[in-house]
């Protein structure tokens, strides 16, 4: 990603933002922590022999948020659809809370008390094309690597579960979201990180209608989540730290007391920063990882 805005702040704002959430997440009987195990996908960059040509891109409207690079809903593999090159974001979308949230799609409408916010008209070459796009979330010999990768949330006294690279012990003496550093196709060119990689997460919970459950990520670069596999974070492009939350009482179609599944999928592309943060009241829970690739079975 280019430049990072500060977030400084962000943990009180935390606080606010889920202040009206309900006390289910912060109940006895909720565990200290969550480990949720995923894959991460190591990519060399577009300038190298065998490079990806949408890693260490400049779109082609200049790097920043962009929108409806995705489809509304995963494909029969469970994985995001390319539906365009993306729509830059001018101005955000909020919530009647003033959180930021995502334009709005047929099954994500636009609510009373919602602030509107504009993208620009035409796409903005966020990305190249379907067959790169699918890619990213794939195995593909001869493209990416793959292996697992755990994060664990932490909860809060307020009940929030978090991870945050500047938190984590592991992370924190990174300088960001960096798992991979040295290791599967090796660091970005004449670094001493490694900035190209994407990371896809799959996790089931159970809706409890009323009970304020929220997910919120703040970060770099494209991050989506679907829920129910419907898009309801679309953050694209390359960009500084954003962020949008989801409060799941929003989606008119979740029933009380039904599992559902919350599939997760980033992807960091560009230097000089990687900054991941998640928030939920969610208790989420792993759900069989896919195969990975030989190298790291």
């Amino acid at each position: 990603m280019p430049g990072l805005t500060s977030t400084a702040g962000r943990a009180g704002l935390a606080l606010a933002i889920f202040s009206l959430c309900g006390t289910a997440a912060a109940q006895s009987s909720s565990p200290d922590s969550l480990t949720l195990t995923g894959i991460v996908r190591d990519f060399k960059e577009r300038g190298e022999t065998g490079g990806h040509t949408d890693f260490e891109w400049r779109p082609a409207n200049g790097f920043g948020q962009y929108a409806y690079m995705v489809a509304d809903e995963l494909d029969d593999d469970g994985k995001p659809v390319f539906a365009s090159q993306g729509y830059k974001i001018r101005n955000q979308w909020k919530d009647s809370a003033g959180r930021d949230i995502m334009p709005p799609r047929p099954h994500f409408p636009t609510k009373e008390g919602d602030m509107i916010g504009s993208r620009q008209s035409a796409t903005g070459g966020a990305c190249h094309a379907a067959s790169d796009f699918a890619q990213w979330f794939r195995d593909v010999s001869g493209v990416n690597v793959s292996k697992p990768l755990p994060i664990t949330l932490v909860r809060g006294t307020n009940g929030v579960y978090t991870f945050d690279d500047k938190q984590d012990p592991h992370f924190q003496n990174l300088g960001g979201f960096f798992p991979i550093n040295g290791d599967m196709l090796g660091n970005s060119a004449g670094e001493d990180r490694n900035f190209h990689f994407t990371f896809e997460l799959e996790t089931e919970f159970t809706y409890e209608q009323g009970a304020g459950q929220v997910f919120r990520f703040i970060g770099d670069d494209d991050v989506w989540v679907f829920i129910d596999d419907k898009v309801v974070i679309d953050i694209g492009g390359v960009h500084s730290a954003v962020s949008q939350t989801i409060d799941l009482d929003r989606l008119d179609w979740l029933q009380d007391g039904e599992t559902y599944s919350l599939k997760f999928f980033f992807a960091e592309r560009h230097r000089t920063q990687s900054n991941f943060r998640i928030e939920t009241t969610l208790s989420l829970r792993s759900v069989d990882l896919p195969t990975v690739t030989a190298l790291y079975d």
